[in-house]
């Protein structure tokens, strides 16, 4: 588990996004397919049918064995730097980025989530830590984290994330 939440709100050109950092000790190539492969994906967040290059895949991201399976429209599949999807439909659509940059031997995974309102941030942020700590533990074959160690404890810290102005 993190010490502290890592989440900080950026404003993009396409809204508001809470954007968490990991390093890891690893090739690049090395956390991509920790990201996109779907037999490591198993083991820390979920899976995915299809195939992104065709920007069209059904996911399953948790470890519930009740998950629904939902549609995925991949919007950028740039290997092994840029991935964004759309996930899910409707007012339940989230917008997910991954970005990942190489340097003195170790990988830089920042991952974002669109926020439709800046309230979002008190479940999406304990949320978003929690599965990158999964990733982080997996990668490092330790116990994975139980989710009830992050949303009490999180929660009010990404409720009281300043919101970044807007733009002139």
């Amino acid at each position: 588990m993190s010490a502290r939440p890592t989440g900080r709100l950026v404003r993009r050109e396409d809204g508001l996004y809470l954007q968490l950092d990991r390093l890891f000790s690893a090739t690049i190539d090395d956390v991509w397919r920790s990201l996109t492969n779907p037999e490591a994906m198993s083991h820390w967040i979920g899976t995915y049918t299809g195939n992104p290059r065709t920007g069209a895949v059904k996911a399953k991201l948790s470890q519930s064995p009740h998950a629904d399976w939902e549609y995925a429209t991949v919007m950028e599949w740039d290997p092994p730097h840029r991935l964004q999807f759309d996930l899910g439909e409707g007012e339940y659509q989230r917008r997910v980025f991954c970005h990942l940059s190489e340097g003195g031997g170790h990988t830089t995974l920042t991952m974002g989530q669109r926020l439709h309102s800046p309230v979002e941030a008190g479940v999406v942020g304990p949320t978003l830590d929690f599965y990158l700590d999964r990733l982080t533990a997996y990668r490092h074959q330790e116990p994975l984290p139980s989710y009830d160690a992050y949303f009490s404890p999180y929660s009010l810290f990404y409720r009281e994330l300043m919101v970044p102005p807007k733009s002139a």
